[in-house]
């Protein structure tokens, strides 16, 4: 046995426990593709592929499953969630560790996964009631019309989930369409399909019925197509490109779906602003999950009066970040999740120093580390025929803008075509409010990154522009995956009683219109 097998196995990641996970994947065609693990570049596993007729075989039974599903009382299914719940608190050592070894991360951000999927179980069972049992509504006549809101699920709930974030973004999501009586078929990313896998498992052992949650592997192009073209609702998480191929797709077919896309994400540093605090904040806000993180942090306006002291207190904190492979919480920042990943990095930095861009810190990769592994990074001096100027790099690199005032960083920080998140620092919390309202973003965090409006599962999460549509968390969260249905009973018809002309009807009715009015009636 290798020194990295015994790793692997003492890291919860033995044959047998691949093989439990890998089974959970509904293919029939005997073809697989290797996890590859960016921390070592070793095949963790060979996760099978589903075929386009296993995929139309899991959505069959999904349906099936899904009918009986839906009569289980809310209650019930709101219990599940709470079951799952407690197991991810209990099982996050194993959790944590299939995070790790697949995806790279530091131990602190495949935590945040954990405690994502802990949180959005609890709060969703808790509202489940309040948002799906059938609700009075105001009739069109006091007294006379009966009207109540009835919720149905969609059917079944088609989630494409993304690498960078596994193991919640293949769960968090559908747990409100499972707690709503839909069954789900979830697509996780190839790259990171056990995450995934380990989800449904967890999910099992809470008390799922078999059947209610399918997964399936394979390429977007085939089997994220075929997924589109069986589902009732899709929930897709990735990039702006593919998302708006999902959206036509989706449209093509006249049904709903939800897409969180690309950022190009802002912090705004005002002249009133604790530097220290601030200082902590982009840390976090730039380098977590090494700025694999659609709400990260990319662009940092500093006004000018503490722009010099901000960027001295911010690079002596990236400068002492912890980089490298850890099994326990000492790292800051883990590995970029692909070669393919470090070399879009890379290129960005490689393109705005060439192009006169000033590098503050990093700018290199780290094969000591491991294959995938790249330095945090500081950028001034980016000017707009850079490429890491606009696009979105989705890595551990930040660039850094002295600006005059508020106005200044308000206009620059809205000029992109992104809108996803923000962040504004200032002792001063009624301006720094202020200047969050003006900011174009579906999230803006004051005095925090990224955590404070990501954590705030009440309310609504999204992004506009080409961020995406829809939103997770609060009740568009979970309602987005129902249908309405009005149901009105009327005591007395809406039509002239027998005898009565149409013009004395009509008089009569203006008159208890303008009465409703008078009274307040909705």
């Amino acid at each position: 046995m290798t020194a990295r097998t015994k790793e692997l196995t003492e890291a919860g990641l033995a044959p047998g426990r691949v093989a439990a996970l890998t089974s959970r994947v509904f293919a029939t065609t005997g073809g697989s593709v290797p996890a590859v693990s960016p921390l070592t570049g070793e095949t963790l596993a060979q996760v099978p592929v589903s075929s386009v007729e296993d995929v139309a075989a899991a959505f069959a039974r999904a349906r099936k499953a899904q009918a009986e599903w839906v009569r289980v009382p809310l209650r019930e299914r709101a219990d599940l969630l709470l079951r799952l719940h407690d197991l991810v608190l209990e099982r996050q050592r194993d959790i944590l560790d299939v995070i790790q070894w697949e995806s790279g991360k530091a131990r602190r951000h495949a935590f945040e996964e954990l405690c994502d999927v802990a949180v959005n179980a609890r709060y969703y069972a808790q509202v489940a009631q309040q948002h799906l049992l059938p609700t009075r509504r105001a009739g069109l006549f006091p007294l006379l019309t009966r009207t109540t809101e009835v919720r149905h699920p969609k059917g079944v709930v088609g989630v494409i989930a993304p690498w960078n974030y596994p193991f919640t973004m293949a769960i968090s999501d559908a747990l409100p369409a499972l707690l709503a009586g839909n069954a789900v078929v979830t697509k996780p990313s190839t790259q990171t399909a056990l995450s995934g896998l380990l989800g449904a498992e967890l999910l099992a052992d809470a008390g799922l019925p078999a059947d209610v949650w399918q997964v399936v592997v394979g390429e977007g192009r085939k089997v994220g197509t075929a997924l589109i073209d069986e589902a009732d609702f899709v929930c897709f998480t990735g990039s702006t490109e593919t998302g708006r191929m999902v959206a036509a797709r989706c449209g093509e077919r006249l049904i709903g779906c939800t897409l969180e896309l690309g950022g190009k994400n802002p912090m705004v540093i005002l002249d009133d602003a604790d530097l220290d605090v601030a200082a902590e904040g982009a840390v976090r806000g730039c380098f977590s999950n090494a700025g694999q993180l659609c709400i990260s942090i990319e662009r940092l306006y500093v006004a000018a009066p503490v722009h010099d002291q901000f960027l001295e207190r911010f690079l002596a904190r990236v400068g002492a970040m912890r980089v490298g492979t850890s099994f326990d919480y000492g790292a800051d920042m883990g590995s970029l999740v692909s070669r393919q990943q470090l070399e879009t990095v890379a290129a960005h930095v490689d393109d705005a120093v060439r192009k006169g861009a000033r590098l503050l810190a990093g700018g290199s990769a780290r094969p000591d580390l491991g294959p995938c592994y790249f330095e945090p990074t500081v950028l001034s001096g980016v000017t707009p025929d850079m490429d890491c100027h606009a696009a979105e790099t989705f890595g551990p690199l930040v660039s850094v803008y002295r600006v005059a005032d508020e106005d200044e960083a308000v206009a620059l920080a809205n000029d992109s075509r992104f809108g996803l998140n923000a962040s504004v620092y200032g002792r001063d919390v009624r301006r720094a409010s202020r200047v969050a309202q003006r900011l174009r973003a579906g999230t803006v965090n004051i005095n925090e990154a990224y955590a404070a409006a990501w954590g705030s599962i009440d309310s609504p999460m999204g992004g506009v522009g080409d961020s995406g549509l829809g939103r997770r968390h609060g009740a568009d969260g979970l309602l987005k995956y129902t249908e309405p249905q009005t149901i009105a009973v009327q005591r007395v018809p809406v039509a002239p009683p027998r005898g009565l002309s149409y013009g004395t009807f009509a008089r009569g009715l203006t008159t208890a219109l303008k009465a409703m009015r008078k009274v307040g009636h909705k």
